[in-house]
């Protein structure tokens, strides 16, 4: 699919010596992936709350940052959209080293693999090494998706699904809001009470540790599950970045090496490992 750049704004904790600002963090480094720009049930607002409250020497977007799936069937495109985009090049500008790994969603940028655009390097995969020296592996994981692989066509309809499951999490969430309680998802609920979808989790996860052992790399970090997750798997460590449709985490790096995920809510509460 060719999406005109242009059109979508692409031209244009512990440690007090991390703290830039009140309220403010800044991290060794950032990983953040299925933003699903270009659908409603991208949580816009919040994802700009985190890029307003965080700051990284390094910053990965790990894939489906771009819905280009329904931007095909339906143009969809806020001005919160616009202005993520611009944040992220903003802090590009500022000198934060930001690498662009595609998923399957924004599989269009695959085209321009190994470009370089307002900063923003566009690559299939790569290799990051933490402050504390270990090396782990970058990707968004679609790769090893057995759907997305042999069946595409079955994506294309459990996406469909999926968006109908978003909007009724949106509704669901305007009431909650109203009612003073929490954000909830229930897409995401849902996901993890039915088993064939904790089986499919599970060896996805499974199947990226072993890539990572192959490579001889110390761990891996990816995204496309929708499911924040740090774990040991086989001596080798599996990161996932979450997402900013259901869960509204990101992984990040700490400038000692250590990694954790943040749930971005009004009271901030992180995973460590």
């Amino acid at each position: 699919m060719n999406i005109q750049l242009e059109k979508l704004g692409l031209l244009e904790q512990n440690n007090e010596n991390n703290d830039i600002a009140d309220n403010h963090k800044r991290w060794r480094t950032i990983w953040l992936s299925d933003i699903h720009l270009g659908t409603g049930g991208c949580k816009s607002s919040i994802l700009l709350d985190f890029l307003r409250h965080n700051e990284s020497e390094y910053l990965y977007l790990v894939g489906d940052i771009i819905d280009g799936w329904r931007l095909k069937k339906s143009w969809l495109w806020t001005a919160e959209h616009n202005t993520i985009i611009q944040k992220l090049l903003r802090k590009v500008r500022k000198g934060t080293k930001t690498y662009y790994v595609p998923g399957n969603h924004d599989e269009f940028a695959r085209d321009f693999l190994g470009v370089n655009i307002g900063g923003v390097e566009i690559l299939n995969e790569l290799i990051h090494e933490t402050a504390d020296g270990r090396k782990l592996l970058i990707l968004h994981g679609d790769q090893f998706d057995g759907v997305m692989k042999y069946a595409k066509w079955l994506a294309y309809i459990g996406d469909t699904a999926y968006e109908l499951a978003l909007q009724l999490n949106s509704g669901l969430s305007y009431c909650r809001r109203k009612l003073g309680l929490p954000y909830w998802s229930l897409s995401s609920y849902l996901k993890h009470k039915v088993k064939n979808a904790v089986n499919f989790i599970s060896d996805f996860e499974t199947a990226l540790a072993a890539e990572a052992k192959f490579r001889g790399v110390d761990g891996i970090v990816c995204g496309h599950i929708h499911h924040a997750q740090i774990r040991e798997i086989d001596g080798v460590l599996y990161c996932n970045d979450g997402d900013w449709v259901e869960s509204c985490s990101a992984l990040v790096e700490d400038f000692e090496g250590n990694l954790s995920i943040i749930y971005w809510r009004p009271t901030n509460l992180t995973t460590a490992a």
